[in-house]
């Protein structure tokens, strides 16, 4: 079996030197759309240097440019932040593999330029019958202490069936209720282009050629491009444009969304929580994003 679960879990933590600087932050938020306009006050936070401030979903990116997750960032959106797939017991196609799920928990705001320690390990593989999840965490600490916790789930198609717990699930009802608020956001033709800069460079967000043989007429957005996208509207909207607040974000991958597209994003607030349900709205709001919360303060 090319998945051996017991064997993952049980594998020693995996440690990685990674560190950044304000570039890659301002960077990963021009890939997602920041800067427009580009004089806004509320947008130069997220562009201006001596104003920035750090996106938490920006931990999924931190580091990509260190040498060891190299390999890791050939595999595509999301695995590299963990690097698991490289872990004991895990041998698999990645043509079967597809990024399901993705949450990140804050400590403390991340600063804007940091080196760090990243911790990688496998706290789980789920049994799904027709396919595996590997549940990948990375630990990132600095040295005054944790700063935040990735968990990655990779859908393995193929590799379920060895008798291995089901695993919980983290399907949620939407609210009984119309939206609190509905945020469209616009999509640039080149979006995928200067996302993938921040370190995913997988041929499916921008080759053609390649985006047909993997069974789509143009390419697609990066998952965590969406992912980025929808915390931002939310933070802007909703926290009042106050990074510090956040403190988790989960979500499904639900869809993919094309470049040039507008995501039509629907939100319900509670006291300390925002529910999201993301589409595309030139699609007769086809499910990009499911699952998805903001846990805030």
């Amino acid at each position: 079996m090319p998945i051996d679960a017991a064997k993952a879990v049980a594998s020693e933590p995996r440690s990685t030197d990674i560190d950044w600087d304000h570039k890659d932050v301002q960077l990963y938020h021009l890939g997602l759309g920041a800067g427009l306009p580009a004089t806004d006050p509320d947008e130069l936070r997220y562009t201006l240097e001596s104003k920035l401030h750090v996106l938490p979903s920006f931990a999924t990116v931190a580091g990509l440019g260190s040498p060891l997750l190299e390999r890791s960032r050939e595999l595509g959106e999301g695995m590299a932040a963990a690097g698991g797939l490289s872990a004991p017991g895990v041998d698999v196609n990645l043509a079967h593999v597809l990024h399901g799920g993705q949450t990140v928990t804050l400590h403390r705001p991340i600063p804007v330029a940091g080196k760090a320690v990243q911790t990688s390990t496998i706290p789980a593989v789920y049994d799904k019958g027709k396919a595996a999840v590997i549940v990948m965490r990375s630990d990132v600490a600095d040295a005054d202490g944790p700063l935040w916790t990735c968990d990655t789930q990779i859908f393995v198609r193929g590799e379920g069936g060895f008798g291995g717990e089901r695993g919980p699930s983290s399907r949620l009802e939407l609210p009984d209720r119309a939206p609190d608020r509905v945020e469209e956001r616009a999509i640039r033709e080149d979006q995928a282009l200067l996302y993938r800069l921040s370190g995913d460079w997988n041929p499916l967000h921008a080759d053609p050629e390649f985006a047909k043989l993997a069974g789509f007429d143009k390419p697609i957005l990066h998952g965590l491009c969406t992912y980025g996208m929808t915390l931002k509207a939310v933070v802007d909207s909703v926290l009042g444009g106050d990074v510090s607040r956040v403190r988790s974000y989960t979500t499904r991958f639900a869809g993919v969304v094309f470049p040039g597209e507008t995501l039509r994003l629907r939100m319900w607030q509670d006291e300390r929580r925002v529910q999201v349900a993301v589409s595309a709205a030139e699609r007769d709001d086809a499910p990009v994003l499911a699952d998805t919360v903001v846990e805030h303060n």
